[in-house]
């Protein structure tokens, strides 16, 4: 999963932003530490609605 989130992250489309932040949030509930350190480690490339909604549950 990371390396498809990675190979994304730089994307203009409202749709796979907010994708890439269902898929965190929906990880977030098996690993939130993963997923906080993923939001952290790549938050300068992410856009604020992917940060948004996987920090829904975090």
């Amino acid at each position: 999963m990371e390396k498809i989130l990675l190979n994304n992250l730089d994307q203009t489309e409202f749709f796979i932003n907010k994708a890439i932040g269902w898929a965190l949030r929906d990880y977030s509930k098996t690993n939130p530490d993963w997923v906080a350190s993923f939001i952290e480690k790549n938050k300068e490339r992410m856009a604020e609605l992917s940060i948004k909604e996987a920090s829904k549950y975090l």
